[in-house]
């Protein structure tokens, strides 16, 4: 039996990274591309509560059926368990995205909330990302890279609850890919204000990614300026474990 590949991203179905994703591994296996209906860049882990989600059957593309979801990324793997994929996929990708999710983008990012939630199912997921917004982005230095990674996980597959955060630099020669950790980074978190036609004041989001250890060769950014592509082994435990014995400690001295 051909593996199952289950494709989605945050840009929405109509994305180009999207279709160049399913060109790259349509020949790899059995492929279901179930992607939001409107772009949901931002929301993370995200899901809908309070409106009922629809699907949308498409015309397939290059042998994979695509479908439609009027909700997040993450609606998007949980019915495709749930409601459209035959049987449990093999693998969870995500993209790909136009724009940056290094640093600590991964942690807004509704292209790697997908992934994470594939994780969470213990299916091994990668989340892909090309350094570039622009909807006429070149994505074909990332083709044998792409290829390569997916092969390795359907191959191998990831630790338990692990899935890859991959970037790729844009407008370059990728000279190679490093296993590194993503950056200690920072938003700028800038909003510039306007004001409508009534004289009211609105708010729209700029900003810019701060690496706070430009230097350091571990982290994604580093390399990535350098013209790499990075892999991040990422999970969706936040747990910070080390940090309960001194805790620990401490509540046992409080006085209420």
């Amino acid at each position: 039996m051909k593996p199952l590949i289950l494709i989605t991203n945050d840009d929405s179905i109509s994305a180009p990274g999207l279709r160049y994703l399913v060109d790259c591994v349509k020949d790899f296996g059995e492929i279901y591309v179930v992607a939001p209906d409107e772009q949901h860049s931002g929301q993370s882990s995200a899901f809908t509560v309070s409106v009922p989600l629809r699907v949308t059957g498409h015309e397939g593309y290059e042998g994979a059926r695509v479908f439609s979801v009027n909700g997040t990324p993450v609606d998007c793997v949980k019915l495709a368990m749930h409601h459209i994929v035959p049987r449990r996929p093999d693998i969870v990708l995500s993209g790909v995205n136009h724009g940056s999710n290094a640093g600590n983008s991964v942690i807004y990012s509704g292209t790697m909330g997908a992934a994470f939630e594939g994780a969470m199912q213990g299916i091994p997921a990668v989340g892909f990302s090309l350094l570039h917004h622009s909807i006429k982005a070149d994505f074909s230095e990332c083709t044998p890279w792409v290829k390569a990674i997916t092969r390795m996980v359907l191959e191998n597959g990831l630790p338990e609850g692990v899935a890859l955060n991959v970037n790729f630099p844009a407008k370059v020669k990728i000279k190679g890919v490093k296993v590194v950790r993503s950056a200690r980074s920072r938003w700028t978190e800038e909003y510039k204000e306007y004001l409508d036609p009534h004289g009211k004041p609105f708010y729209l989001l700029t900003g810019d990614l701060v690496n706070e250890e430009p230097d350091s060769d571990e982290t994604d950014l580093y390399w990535l300026d350098r013209d790499y592509a990075s892999i991040v082994p990422v999970r969706a435990d936040q747990n910070a474990i080390e940090t309960i014995p001194a805790l620990t400690a401490e509540i046992a001295g409080l006085k209420v």
